[in-house]
Formats: C-alpha cells, sequence, structure tokens
C-alpha cells in the first residue's frame, strides 16, 4: 500500500494554503506534520481525507484516484471529537459502529471508557470527551489514519495509550500522519516541516 501526493496544492475558503507538497509513504509509515500555526497542517489532513480542496497537483493511495474512494480510505480525527452530547458515551460510540462497524467492547476497553459508558457526552470533562472521540481509532479499520493534535486534554497515562494504539496501527501496516505539538512515546519514521506559505521547508 502507498499513499503519495506529487505537487499537491490545496486551498482554505478559497485562499491558497498547502502550496506544491510532494511525499510518498508506504505500509507501516507514520510522518509527523509540524509547522507554526497557520502554515496548513489541518488543510493538509482534511483535504487528503476528503474535506478540503484540492487545487492542484495529484493524491493517491495505491491505484485509487477517485476523491470519494481515497476518502473512504481514511479515518479523519480533527480538533473536534464529533460527539454528539445528548447521546451517552456507549450511545456514541453504537453510533460510529453502526455505520462503520468494529467492535465497541474493543473500543470501549480502548481508553478505559467502561466506567463512564452510560453517562451523557455532555457531563464529561475534555480529557474524557477526547478519549471518547479517539476510541474509533479502535472501531475503523481504515488505511489511513489522519491525526490532528489527538492529544490535546489528554492526560499522560492517555497519551501513552495513545501512542501504543499508533504504534500497534503502523506494526499492522497502517499509514499515518500527525500533526502534533505533543510527544508521544514513539517516533514516526517520516517527517514533514511546513513553512509560513505551506510549503515544505
Amino acid at each position: 500500500m502507498k499513499l503519495s501526493a506529487d505537487k499537491l496544492c490545496c486551498a482554505r475558503g478559497g485562499r491558497p494554503v498547502v502550496s506544491e507538497l510532494s511525499f510518498s509513504l508506504s505500509s507501516g509509515d507514520g510522518m509527523m506534520l509540524s509547522g507554526p500555526n497557520g502554515s496548513g497542517k489541518t488543510t493538509l489532513l482534511r483535504a487528503i481525507a476528503g474535506f478540503g480542496e484540492i487545487t492542484g497537483g495529484e493524491l493517491h493511495l495505491d491505484s485509487l484516484k477517485d476523491t470519494d474512494e481515497l476518502s473512504q480510505a481514511c479515518l479523519y480525527i480533527g480538533h473536534h471529537n464529533a460527539i454528539k452530547p445528548q447521546l451517552s458515551v456507549q450511545e456514541n460510540i453504537d453510533f460510529w459502529a453502526s455505520f462503520g462497524g468494529g467492535d465497541v467492547a474493543a473500543a470501549l476497553a480502548s481508553f478505559s471508557l467502561e466506567p463512564i459508558k452510560d453517562v451523557p457526552a455532555s457531563m464529561l470533562s475534555a480529557g474524557q470527551r477526547r478519549r471518547v472521540g479517539l476510541s474509533r481509532l479502535a472501531l475503523a479499520k481504515r488505511p489511513v489514519w489522519l491525526l490532528d493534535e489527538p492529544a490535546t486534554s489528554l492526560d499522560k497515562a492517555s497519551t501513552k495509550t495513545l501512542s501504543q494504539l499508533m504504534q500497534s496501527y503502523l506494526d499492522e501496516g497502517g499509514i499515518l500522519i500527525a500533526a502534533s505539538h505533543t510527544d508521544f512515546d514513539i517516533t514516526l519514521n517520516k517527517n514533514l516541516v511546513l513553512g509560513d506559505q505551506g510549503t515544505a521547508l
């Protein structure tokens, strides 16, 4: 499996943000995406996931060049946790599993959510909400993970759990791109640093 970009250009709100980025990732590769605020990290991740605007260049996963097919191969976790506040922790996970599949019990166990599984999401702390959002990593078996500041609001124990999930995913041959200001307990084997103009440094 190979995810590659060739002179990829992306825009946000019609404004060019990412310019002529090229990279190649194969099964088991993890890439750390870094750069100052506004350099295009989120724009790039959202574009790969199919939520943003690609204005030039090429992006494909193996033979998949169709944007819809590529987006279906990606699991994107952004700044928002995609949680319905009126539902309990387990009901949120049940909802995700209803259209994406996966083992609900494993998702609950992944971030030790069993003790709060019946608590409405509206009553959770920021760290608990983030753990619920990240439990999707244990549900979705997608070839590509795109993680945007995944460790936000996590304590050290949960950050370690996240690192272990990321390592297991890479060991199983997944492709991972993460933008983060947090140090993980694993070292990703590739780095892409964006400058102020959304270009690679």
